[in-house]
C-alpha cells in the first residue's frame, strides 16, 4: 500500500505505526509542520514532507472563530503540499491524519479515492467532561459558545473520515453518537521492553541551596508527580495542597516533580506568571523545600529514572485525554495513586492495580499516599498488577500495533467493522486488599 501520515507535530501518535508499516514493505510518506516536526530518523525509504508554518488567525477576528480560521489556513497549506505529492505521482491508498488542527479538512478533495483514518484525540463537550469540572475555575457562557465553534473543525474531520481511532472508551463516548460506529478503540501502545522496572535505578537531584547532589534510588521513599506542564487540568493544585500534610506524616519522603511552567490546557493564571508560582505562594511556606525537587522538563531517560525510583506516583486529571505518562508509570511498576475520574478508571481499578482518590481532596490524597508509603510491602502486588495491566492490554508490540495495522489493512480492503473494536481486554486475575 501507499500510506500518508499527516500530523502537525509529526510523529505524534504515529511514531511507531508509520515506521512499522514501512518496515512491512509499504510506501510511507509523512507530513508535518516544519516548525514542529521532530528530527526522528525515517528508515525503510520513508519520505518526510515539511510544509511551511501557516499564518494564524486574522488580528481582530471574533475570538469564537479565531481557531477555525487558523485551522482553515493550515488545511490550505496541507492541501498545497498534497497537490504537489499528487503531481509527483504519489496517490495514497490510506491517509492517517489527526484532524484537530485543520490538516484533514481538504485531504479527501485532493485524494478522493483514499481511505481516511482519523486519530480522534478529543471532542469538546460543554457539559460532562473538562469544562465546568473544577469549581475553582467555573465556566462562563462565553467558554461554552467558544468550544462549540471550536468543534467545527473536528466535525468536518468526522464527516470526511472513512473511519476513526481513539485510545479509550470514554474518549469515544465524547464523540457525537452518529459517528461512533466508525470508530475503533485502540490505545497508542506502550513499549514495555523499554518502559519497565529497574531495581538498580538511580536519580540525582540537587536540593535548593545544597552544595551536594542527592542520589535517590529505587526503594527510597520517593513521591513522584509528572505533567507536561504544571497546571490544574492535571491536578497540580490538588497535589501541591496535599504536600504540607503528606510531608508532615512522612518526614523522610522526597518529592520529585516533573513539568514545565507553560500551559498546555485551559488558561493562564491572571495573578501569577504560572501555576507553580501561584500555588507555591499558597503553600510553599508550609513545605520543607529541601525535600521538594522541581526538575522542570527533562529528557526521556531522566523521566524513566523518575518513574523507576518512585515509591508512590501521583496522577491526577480532569475528565480529559489520558496521559501517556500514566501508562508509562504503570508499565514501570509504579504504585500509582490516581484521581477517580474518566478515563483513568478504565485502566486503574482501586485496590487491584492502583489506588483511586477524590480529585478535589488534598487531605484524602495525603492520607492515601502516606498510607501507601507506610504499607509498601503489602501493596507491592499492586505494582506487579499495574505492569501486568499494561503488558496484557496496552503493550505496543503484542497488542496495539498489530491491532492498528490490521485495522488499516481492513480499511484499505473495505472490511472496516461495523462495530467498534478494541485491543483485547484483560483484568487483574484476583483483587488485592485495598489500602
Amino acid at each position: 500500500m501507499r500510506l500518508l501520515f499527516v500530523h502537525q507535530n509529526f510523529p505524534g501518535q504515529y511514531r511507531h505505526l508509520a515506521i512499522r508499516l514501512a518496515a512491512a514493505g509499504h510506501e510511507v510518506v509523512c507530513m508535518g509542520d516544519q516548525a514542529n516536526c521532530s528530527d526522528l530518523p525515517l528508515p525503510y525509504g520513508m519520505l518526510m514532507v515539511r510544509y511551511p508554518s501557516p499564518a494564524g488567525a486574522t488580528q481582530g477576528i471574533h475570538h469564537y472563530v479565531a481557531s477555525f480560521e487558523a485551522a482553515v489556513r493550515r488545511g490550505q497549506t496541507v492541501l498545497r503540499a498534497c497537490m504537489q505529492l499528487a503531481q509527483q505521482g504519489f496517490i495514497p491508498d490510506v491517509i492517517c491524519a489527526h484532524p484537530g488542527w485543520g490538516e484533514a479538512l481538504f485531504l479527501k478533495d485532493v485524494f478522493p479515492k483514499a481511505k481516511l483514518l482519523a486519530y480522534l484525540e478529543f471532542f469538546y463537550n460543554a457539559h460532562g467532561a473538562d469544562v465546568g469540572f473544577d469549581p475553582e475555575f467555573p465556566p462562563v457562557l462565553d467558554d461554552v459558545f467558544r468550544i462549540r465553534i471550536k468543534n467545527s473543525v473536528l466535525l468536518h474531520g468526522l464527516q470526511a473520515m472513512d473511519a476513526g481511532i481513539t485510545p479509550t472508551r470514554w474518549q469515544a463516548q465524547c464523540l457525537p453518537a452518529d459517528f461512533r460506529r466508525r470508530v475503533a478503540i485502540v490505545h497508542d501502545g506502550v513499549d514495555t521492553r523499554l518502559v519497565c522496572p529497574d531495581p538498580a535505578a538511580v536519580l540525582t537531584v540537587t536540593p535548593d541551596g545544597a552544595a551536594t547532589p542527592l542520589v535517590l534510588r529505587a526503594g527510597d521513599e520517593v513521591i513522584t508527580f509528572v505533567n507536561r506542564n504544571l497546571e490544574p487540568y492535571r491536578g497540580f493544585h490538588t497535589f501541591l495542597r496535599a504536600l504540607p500534610e503528606l510531608m508532615r506524616q512522612r518526614p523522610n519522603a522526597q518529592v520529585v516533580i516533573v513539568g514545565g511552567d507553560d500551559v498546555s490546557y485551559g488558561t493562564r493564571p491572571q495573578d501569577h506568571p504560572h501555576y507553580r508560582a501561584k500555588y507555591m505562594a499558597e503553600v510553599g511556606d508550609q513545605l520543607d523545600l529541601a525535600r521538594v525537587h522541581f526538575l522542570g522538563k527533562v529528557p526521556y531517560d531522566t523521566f524513566l529514572s523518575v518513574l523507576r525510583v518512585s515509591a508512590v506516583h501521583v496522577y491526577l486529571t480532569y475528565p480529559f485525554v489520558l496521559s501517556w505518562s500514566l501508562m508509562e508509570a504503570l508499565a514501570s511498576g509504579c504504585l500509582v495513586v490516581a484521581s477517580d475520574t474518566a478515563p483513568v478508571r478504565e485502566v486503574i481499578k482501586h485496590g487491584q492495580n492502583g489506588l483511586l482518590v477524590d480529585f478535589f481532596s488534598p487531605q484524602g490524597l495525603a492520607r492515601t499516599v502516606a498510607a501507601a508509603l507506610a504499607d509498601r510491602e503489602r501493596l507491592g502486588r499492586l505494582r506487579h498488577r499495574a505492569r501486568e495491566t499494561i503488558v496484557q492490554r496496552y503493550d505496543l508490540e503484542t497488542v496495539c500495533l498489530p491491532t492498528q495495522m490490521r485495522l488499516i489493512d481492513d480499511l484499505a480492503a473495505g472490511r472496516w467493522p461495523t462495530q467498534r473494536v478494541s485491543q483485547r481486554p484483560a483484568t487483574p486475575k484476583d483483587a488485592a486488599p485495598s489500602a
